[in-house]
């Protein structure tokens, strides 16, 4: 019998109906406690037990994977992100590694634009000024007003840029590997070295996946450069962002506010500095909520786990119509 840890959160939460599917396909399950995603000494208590996993940010190390290689399959990473797992040492144990491509562009898109809303039109203020009795108007933008940075001009960085569009905003682009132009012509993206994107931009939109080329790519030179009243939104990976540069930033008025929904560190400490800033709106890595696109995203995990244990995952269409 095949054994699977089954440690993703979202999915962890649907057992009582997922469960039952993956031991009808005669497999074990190990059902860990887990808050956020495992860390690699937690992993490491279950070292060879397993021969498939469906995980969400688990921390797949290499001295992880080194020590699950004796039976481990695949790891079938719920959502798109594997910037947590070493893909270099599963494909050197051969390893498979799955992930659904695209998940969520459509929620996390539409989470950019609310921030940018947001801000543009102050709302969070009006709001809390309004609570505290007090009647006082703001000078808000329209978007349309203002010039949209979208760093990393992938799937989420295009349908971002697809959406600010309607609203007129001026778009400019930043990315490392060339952009197909006909994408570029019919949204009118300017795509520009991220120092003149940082300079220009009134919104600036983290959308780039985390590698070692990302790490940190919004430091305190970069931050050095944008306008006094730009407002950097990250929903992509934490640490693309310094943090600590982006809260000096704030403190000292170099921009003028951050929109969070990915940290360094998750969940976020309760002493970060984040918490008590006014200019900075807070969410707990949840711009993927969507229940629709979360069920996509639960059966296309399974079958990519059914698919690396070579398991006959063409039987799940049966369970679905259920």
């Amino acid at each position: 019998m095949k054994t699977v840890l089954i440690s993703a959160p979202y999915m962890l939460q649907h057992m009582e109906r997922f469960g039952p599917i993956l031991e009808g396909f005669g497999l074990e399950l190990i059902i860990p406690e887990v808050s956020e995603r495992l860390s690699e000494e937690e992993l490491m208590t279950y070292a060879g037990q397993f021969d498939g996993t469906i995980c969400g940010d688990d921390r797949y190390t290499k001295k992880v994977i080194e020590a699950c290689a004796s039976r481990l399959k695949v790891i079938s990473k719920w959502g798109t992100g594997i910037d947590s797992i070493d893909q270099q040492a599963a494909e050197k144990f051969g390893i498979k590694v799955c992930n659904t491509p695209n998940a969520f562009t459509v929620p996390v898109s539409e989470s950019v634009m609310g921030y940018m809303l947001a801000f543009a039109r102050q709302l969070p203020l009006l709001d809390s000024a309004m609570k505290a009795g007090q009647w006082r108007k703001c000078s808000g933008k329209t978007l349309g007003e203002c010039t949209l940075g979208v760093i990393g001009v992938g799937n989420v960085g295009k349908a971002v840029l697809r959406l600010a569009r309607q609203f007129g905003m001026k778009l400019l682009g930043n990315d490392i590997v060339e952009i197909v132009p006909d994408f570029l012509l019919e949204y009118g993206v300017e795509m520009t070295d991220l120092p003149d994107l940082m300079r220009r931009a009134d919104y600036i939109s983290v959308n780039c996946t985390l590698n070692p080329t990302s790490f940190h790519l919004v430091n305190a030179e970069m931050l050095s450069l944008c306008k006094p009243d730009a407002v950097l939104i990250n929903t992509a990976r934490g640490p693309i962002v310094d943090e600590s540069a982006l809260i000096n930033a704030l403190e000292v008025g170099r921009i003028w506010g951050a929109a969070l929904d990915v940290f360094e560190v998750e969940p976020l400490p309760q002493d970060s500095p984040f918490l008590k800033m006014d200019n900075v709106m807070l969410a707990p890595h949840n711009s993927n909520s969507s229940p629709f696109f979360w069920e996509k995203v639960h059966w296309n995990t399974i079958r990519n786990l059914l698919l690396g244990l070579e398991l006959p995952a063409e039987k799940l269409d049966a369970f679905r119509a259920e």
